[in-house]
């Protein structure tokens, strides 16, 4: 075996298991979703962004839903509040994690259930940074993270 595939083999196994994309020093990383039940229309993604100069995410695709959005999510009183959003601030050098319970990505629409260890593609469009692909892992229903996650969690209130 030359050197050449033996370097990128190892490059590959280093950045295995972690949603990371970077540009200018912007980095996406621990992507998730829930698994969703099997006639579920849709379900939502996560990830924590980190850039070293502000920047605003502008739109996100992917090929697992008719529509995909910004939304924030609210409880007012005892009701949940979901909202689309235009765009979220990325403060320079301040992590912002798109998190149950609040700024998240909703996927319309799915084109078949998540399952649970499935991968699937994600691009997050900024500003300055442009298009970012991720790879999202679907962790099990009900779900706070990944595994390792370096972004927290934060639990989804419920109505009471």
């Amino acid at each position: 075996m030359s050197l050449k595939p033996m370097i990128v083999l190892a490059l590959s196994l280093m950045t295995a298991g972690t949603a990371l994309a970077q540009s200018g020093g912007l980095v996406v990383k621990d992507a998730w979703a829930r698994a969703t039940p099997g006639g579920a229309q849709t379900g939502a993604a996560y990830a924590t962004i980190v850039s070293p100069t502000a920047d605003r995410l502008v739109a996100v695709a992917s090929p697992v839903a008719k529509t995909v959005q910004l939304h924030s999510m609210s409880m007012e009183g005892a009701v949940m509040r979901m909202r689309p959003v235009a765009a979220i601030d990325i403060p320079a050098g301040q992590p912002v994690m798109l998190k149950p319970g609040g700024l998240h990505i909703m996927l319309d629409g799915l084109n078949q259930p998540l399952r649970e260890k499935q991968t699937f593609p994600l691009t997050l469009s900024f500003e300055k940074a442009g298009p970012q692909q991720v790879t999202v892992t679907v962790e099990k229903a009900g779900s706070m993270g990944p595994a390792g996650a370096t972004g927290g969690a934060m639990p989804m209130p419920m109505p009471r």
